[in-house]
Protein backbone atom coordinates (compact mmCIF):
# COMPACT_ATOMS: atom_id res chain seq x y z
CA UNK A 1 0.00 0.00 0.00
CA UNK A 2 2.73 2.61 0.69
CA UNK A 3 4.71 1.94 -3.19
CA UNK A 4 2.78 4.50 -5.11
CA UNK A 5 3.19 7.31 -1.94
CA UNK A 6 6.68 6.48 -2.01
CA UNK A 7 6.74 6.38 -5.66
CA UNK A 8 4.94 9.89 -5.79
CA UNK A 9 7.48 11.41 -3.22
CA UNK A 10 11.07 10.24 -5.14
CA UNK A 11 8.77 11.12 -8.59
CA UNK A 12 8.05 14.59 -7.23
CA UNK A 13 11.14 15.33 -6.20
CA UNK A 14 12.97 14.20 -9.36
CA UNK A 15 10.88 16.37 -11.29
CA UNK A 16 11.47 19.19 -9.08
CA UNK A 17 15.53 19.05 -9.34
CA UNK A 18 15.54 19.12 -13.46
CA UNK A 19 17.46 22.48 -13.21
CA UNK A 20 15.16 24.14 -16.32
CA UNK A 21 17.27 27.75 -15.51
CA UNK A 22 20.79 25.90 -15.30
CA UNK A 23 19.89 23.50 -18.56
CA UNK A 24 17.98 26.85 -20.77
CA UNK A 25 21.42 29.45 -20.34
CA UNK A 26 24.23 26.16 -20.77
CA UNK A 27 21.82 25.74 -23.87
CA UNK A 28 21.57 29.63 -25.19
CA UNK A 29 25.34 30.77 -23.92
CA UNK A 30 27.47 27.83 -23.01
CA UNK A 31 27.54 29.18 -19.36
CA UNK A 32 26.77 28.60 -16.02
CA UNK A 33 24.07 30.79 -14.80
CA UNK A 34 25.62 30.15 -11.22
CA UNK A 35 28.92 31.74 -11.96
CA UNK A 36 26.66 35.08 -13.34
CA UNK A 37 24.79 37.56 -11.60
CA UNK A 38 23.63 36.23 -7.76
CA UNK A 39 24.72 32.90 -8.91
CA UNK A 40 21.15 31.62 -7.96
CA UNK A 41 19.32 29.44 -10.41
CA UNK A 42 16.52 31.15 -11.13
CA UNK A 43 14.31 32.55 -13.69
CA UNK A 44 14.99 36.41 -12.93
CA UNK A 45 19.00 35.67 -12.29
CA UNK A 46 18.47 34.03 -16.06
CA UNK A 47 16.27 37.38 -17.41
CA UNK A 48 19.45 39.35 -15.82
CA UNK A 49 22.30 37.87 -17.40
CA UNK A 50 21.18 35.49 -20.06
CA UNK A 51 17.91 38.03 -21.55
CA UNK A 52 14.35 37.88 -21.93
CA UNK A 53 13.66 35.12 -23.76
CA UNK A 54 15.82 32.58 -21.77
CA UNK A 55 14.28 33.87 -18.96
CA UNK A 56 10.68 33.43 -19.56
CA UNK A 57 11.60 29.97 -21.30
CA UNK A 58 13.14 29.10 -17.19
CA UNK A 59 10.04 30.16 -15.74
CA UNK A 60 7.72 28.50 -17.27
CA UNK A 61 9.64 25.68 -17.30
CA UNK A 62 10.23 25.72 -13.38
CA UNK A 63 6.51 26.37 -13.21
CA UNK A 64 5.83 23.18 -15.02
CA UNK A 65 7.45 21.16 -12.28
CA UNK A 66 5.31 21.78 -9.78
CA UNK A 67 2.03 21.17 -12.21
CA UNK A 68 3.59 18.35 -13.51
CA UNK A 69 4.16 17.00 -9.66
CA UNK A 70 0.53 17.58 -8.93
CA UNK A 71 -0.81 16.26 -11.99
CA UNK A 72 1.59 12.86 -11.39
CA UNK A 73 -0.34 13.08 -7.46
CA UNK A 74 -3.80 13.35 -9.02
CA UNK A 75 -3.01 10.24 -11.33
CA UNK A 76 -1.47 7.99 -8.59
CA UNK A 77 -4.12 8.56 -6.32
CA UNK A 78 -7.09 7.23 -8.46
CA UNK A 79 -4.79 4.19 -8.74
CA UNK A 80 -6.14 0.58 -7.32
CA UNK A 81 -3.28 0.65 -5.11
CA UNK A 82 -3.64 3.79 -3.76
CA UNK A 83 -4.06 4.00 0.35
CA UNK A 84 -8.19 4.45 0.91
CA UNK A 85 -8.78 7.91 0.61
CA UNK A 86 -11.41 9.97 3.45
CA UNK A 87 -13.97 11.71 1.77
CA UNK A 88 -14.04 13.98 5.48
CA UNK A 89 -10.13 14.49 4.80
CA UNK A 90 -9.65 14.29 8.71
CA UNK A 91 -6.09 12.03 8.50
CA UNK A 92 -3.61 13.71 6.38
CA UNK A 93 -2.53 9.76 4.92
CA UNK A 94 -5.92 9.63 3.60
CA UNK A 95 -6.40 13.30 2.27
CA UNK A 96 -6.76 13.48 -1.48
CA UNK A 97 -5.99 17.12 -0.78
CA UNK A 98 -2.60 16.77 1.31
CA UNK A 99 -1.17 14.29 -1.18
CA UNK A 100 -1.53 16.56 -4.46
CA UNK A 101 -0.21 19.56 -2.48
CA UNK A 102 2.39 17.84 -0.52
CA UNK A 103 3.61 16.47 -4.05
CA UNK A 104 4.08 20.22 -5.18
CA UNK A 105 5.79 20.74 -1.62
CA UNK A 106 8.15 18.15 -2.96
CA UNK A 107 8.88 19.16 -6.38
CA UNK A 108 9.40 23.09 -4.98
CA UNK A 109 11.77 21.38 -2.30
CA UNK A 110 13.57 19.56 -5.53
CA UNK A 111 13.78 22.73 -7.23
CA UNK A 112 15.65 24.37 -4.23
CA UNK A 113 18.13 21.43 -3.67
CA UNK A 114 18.39 19.54 -6.74
CA UNK A 115 20.60 16.62 -6.57
CA UNK A 116 21.94 17.56 -10.01
CA UNK A 117 23.56 20.72 -8.89
CA UNK A 118 24.54 19.39 -5.63
CA UNK A 119 21.59 20.68 -3.95
CA UNK A 120 22.18 24.25 -4.82
CA UNK A 121 19.00 25.55 -6.68
CA UNK A 122 16.32 28.35 -6.96
CA UNK A 123 14.14 30.29 -4.39
CA UNK A 124 10.93 27.73 -5.47
CA UNK A 125 8.91 30.99 -6.39
CA UNK A 126 7.67 29.46 -10.00
CA UNK A 127 7.69 25.93 -8.84
CA UNK A 128 5.53 27.30 -6.26
CA UNK A 129 3.35 29.30 -8.94
CA UNK A 130 2.81 26.12 -11.00
CA UNK A 131 2.10 23.25 -8.41
CA UNK A 132 -0.56 26.37 -6.65
CA UNK A 133 -1.68 26.90 -10.39
CA UNK A 134 -3.10 23.30 -10.67
CA UNK A 135 -4.30 23.27 -7.13
CA UNK A 136 -6.51 26.14 -7.53
CA UNK A 137 -6.28 28.36 -10.39
CA UNK A 138 -8.26 30.59 -8.86
CA UNK A 139 -6.55 31.20 -5.71
CA UNK A 140 -3.56 31.84 -8.24
CA UNK A 141 -4.56 34.46 -10.27
CA UNK A 142 -5.68 36.24 -7.08
CA UNK A 143 -1.51 36.08 -6.04
CA UNK A 144 -0.22 36.74 -9.71
CA UNK A 145 -2.57 39.40 -9.16
CA UNK A 146 -0.98 40.28 -6.11
CA UNK A 147 2.21 40.06 -6.97
CA UNK A 148 2.07 42.57 -9.80
CA UNK A 149 0.46 44.90 -7.27
CA UNK A 150 3.46 44.76 -5.35
CA UNK A 151 5.97 44.27 -7.38
CA UNK A 152 5.11 47.90 -9.84
CA UNK A 153 4.72 49.48 -6.45
CA UNK A 154 7.84 49.01 -4.59
CA UNK A 155 10.15 47.83 -8.16
CA UNK A 156 11.28 44.83 -5.80
CA UNK A 157 10.71 41.37 -7.74
CA UNK A 158 11.15 39.97 -4.30
CA UNK A 159 8.85 41.94 -2.42
CA UNK A 160 6.18 41.13 -5.05
CA UNK A 161 6.93 37.12 -4.48
CA UNK A 162 6.94 37.49 -0.72
CA UNK A 163 3.65 39.04 -0.77
CA UNK A 164 2.09 36.70 -3.45
CA UNK A 165 3.34 33.50 -1.49
CA UNK A 166 1.84 34.89 1.70
CA UNK A 167 -1.76 35.94 0.40
CA UNK A 168 -2.08 32.32 -1.36
CA UNK A 169 -3.13 30.55 2.39
CA UNK A 170 -5.33 33.61 2.86
CA UNK A 171 -7.01 33.25 -0.53
CA UNK A 172 -7.27 29.13 -0.13
CA UNK A 173 -8.97 29.73 2.86
CA UNK A 174 -11.22 32.30 2.66
CA UNK A 175 -12.03 32.64 -1.25
CA UNK A 176 -11.78 29.53 -2.49
CA UNK A 177 -12.23 27.63 1.06
CA UNK A 178 -9.87 24.89 -0.06
CA UNK A 179 -9.41 21.99 2.48
CA UNK A 180 -7.65 22.31 5.42
CA UNK A 181 -4.54 20.11 4.66
CA UNK A 182 -4.22 22.00 1.79
CA UNK A 183 -4.17 25.24 3.72
CA UNK A 184 -1.56 23.85 5.86
CA UNK A 185 0.56 22.98 3.42
CA UNK A 186 0.21 26.28 1.46
CA UNK A 187 1.46 27.80 4.67
CA UNK A 188 4.34 25.60 4.90
CA UNK A 189 5.23 26.64 1.30
CA UNK A 190 5.15 30.26 1.89
CA UNK A 191 7.44 30.13 5.15
CA UNK A 192 9.63 28.25 3.06
CA UNK A 193 9.75 30.98 0.13
CA UNK A 194 10.28 33.79 3.08
CA UNK A 195 13.19 31.92 4.20
CA UNK A 196 14.60 31.51 0.91
CA UNK A 197 14.58 35.14 0.75
CA UNK A 198 15.95 36.18 3.87
CA UNK A 199 18.93 37.50 2.21
CA UNK A 200 16.80 40.09 0.17
CA UNK A 201 14.86 40.65 3.60
CA UNK A 202 18.02 41.93 4.39
CA UNK A 203 18.90 44.04 1.55
CA UNK A 204 15.43 45.50 1.73
CA UNK A 205 15.88 46.43 5.37
CA UNK A 206 19.61 48.01 4.51
CA UNK A 207 18.36 49.61 1.35
CA UNK A 208 20.47 47.43 -0.70
CA UNK A 209 18.05 45.36 -2.57
CA UNK A 210 17.92 45.99 -6.57
CA UNK A 211 15.31 47.66 -7.94
CA UNK A 212 13.48 46.09 -11.25
CA UNK A 213 16.42 47.55 -14.03
CA UNK A 214 18.58 48.25 -11.36
CA UNK A 215 22.08 46.79 -10.85
CA UNK A 216 21.31 44.68 -8.46
CA UNK A 217 20.27 40.86 -8.18
CA UNK A 218 17.33 39.83 -6.02
CA UNK A 219 17.44 36.40 -7.60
Amino acid sequence: MIELPLLLVLASYLIGSIPFSYLVVRAVAGVDIRMHGSGNVGATNVVRNAGKLPGVLALVLDGAKGYAAVTLAGYLISRPGWPPLDPTGSSAVHSRAFWLASAGLVAMLGHIFPVWLHFHGGKGVATAAGLFLAIDPRATAAAALVFLIAALATRFVSVGSLAAAASVPIFLQFMTRAPYWMVLVSVVICLIVVFRHRANIERLATGRERRIGGRRDDE
